[in-house]
């Protein structure tokens, strides 16, 4: 019996690092947008919890059927007695009433084992709504019902018509097991509450706008970033206007943040923005770091790939601009990895443009955490 749930929980183990890959940058958007930071704890516990998520699918999802086409089941695939697992747990028994050594024989009956496995399994749920998210007792008892139901109905629907027919039954004890296993968890939470950092003092005394800005939050802006950028640079180039390139740079890394204060919407929706030594990058600061960064280290392969730019030149020459072209991004990669090791923030055309990111922590919120950092009464 135990090796059908190992079976389960090996492969949501194997499948949780692709799951984690695709979680990670959703994940640090919210964490970079709600909390302005990533916390290790708070991380901790949200990659915990959807470790449990995929446990508890993989467990009441597998075995699958071995091909779409199953068989339909023969008998009725709903169980709506409430409570039928004590009649199962007694007629499954051994027990002789007059005989109390043989009431041990109940914890191996299959029926009960079934019982405490469906409260086990969402124990961990109930511990994470009232220490993560601190729910009140009844969203806890709604939310543990729900996802006890999103089971039920994943089976019996054959996840969602992917299979023909259902390959598991719908069990009304389930859903009864499951919540009561949430409301377990949640208790457990309570006791242990005081054995834990308190979650929503996780950031009193922090002070947002000193932090670093990782390398990490850069880049996630970048990838936003890009993909604004890509959608106003295909505009211009449908239109067939030559400087296609040159313009959308010039217009969503130079204009628009000397007009946002520094922002593009990939760094708006991270929390950060670009500054200099007057706390306001001006459009020539701006001009200087991404006319380096983009007019010139960029731009110098878009003019390379442009026949009318290099057409002219002797193979000779071709060679060596794409040689020193070459050159120049592997030395630029190098200054990228070492910056990133000795976790310095300046990039030099950050340097030659004297500009920098910071974190750009709205000052209500700023205020609203100075309240809350008080100490708090039990």
């Amino acid at each position: 019996m135990f090796h059908s749930y190992v079976f389960p929980i090996s492969y949501a183990f194997m499948m949780f690092p692709i799951a984690a890959l695709i979680f990670t940058l959703p994940f640090l958007i919210v964490q970079y947008r709600r909390h302005g930071y990533i916390h290790k704890l708070r991380a901790l516990i949200l990659y915990l919890l959807l470790l449990y998520l995929m446990n508890a699918y993989f467990l009441v999802l597998l075995p699958l059927p071995s091909s779409r086409h199953n068989v339909a089941p023969s008998g009725s695939i709903f169980q709506l007695n409430p409570l039928q697992f004590i009649q199962d747990i007694v007629d499954g028994s051994s027990i002789i009433p007059d005989q109390i050594s043989t009431y041990w024989s109940i914890l191996r009956e299959p029926a009960f084992l079934q019982v405490i496995f469906n409260i086990a399994m969402t124990v961990p749920f109930g511990m994470f709504l009232g220490y993560y998210f601190r729910t009140r007792w009844g969203v806890c008892i709604l939310l543990s019902f729900f996802l006890s139901l999103s089971f039920e109905i994943t089976q019996v629907t054959g996840i969602y018509g992917f299979f023909d027919h259902p390959y598991r039954l719908f069990d009304v004890d389930d859903l009864i097991t499951n919540t009561l296993g949430g409301i377990f968890g949640f208790r457990i939470a309570i006791w242990i509450n005081g054995l834990l950092p308190r979650i929503e003092q996780l950031d009193t005394n922090i002070d947002r706008s000193a932090k670093r800005v990782s390398y990490t939050r850069r880049g996630i802006a970048f990838l936003i970033d890009s993909m604004v950028w890509i959608i106003g640079f295909g505009v211009l180039y449908g239109f067939d206007i030559r400087s296609a390139f040159w313009i959308a740079t010039g217009i969503y890394f130079m204009l628009i943040p000397s007009l946002t204060g520094g922002r593009t919407l990939g760094k708006w929706i991270v929390r950060i923005r670009v500054t200099n030594s007057c706390n306001r990058a001006s459009f020539w600061a701006l001009l200087i770091r991404y006319g380096l960064l983009y007019w010139v280290m960029l731009g110098v392969h878009v003019l390379l790939i442009n026949s009318a730019v290099t057409g002219h030149l002797s193979s000779i020459w071709n060679m060596i601009v794409h040689l020193l072209v070459l050159l120049v991004d592997l030395a630029f990669f190098i200054h990228l990895v070492i910056k990133i090791f000795k976790k310095d923030d300046q990039l030099i055309y950050e340097k030659l443009s004297r500009t920098s990111h910071v974190i750009s922590w709205p000052e209500k919120r700023r205020l609203s955490d100075a309240s809350n950092s008080s100490p708090i009464e039990d």
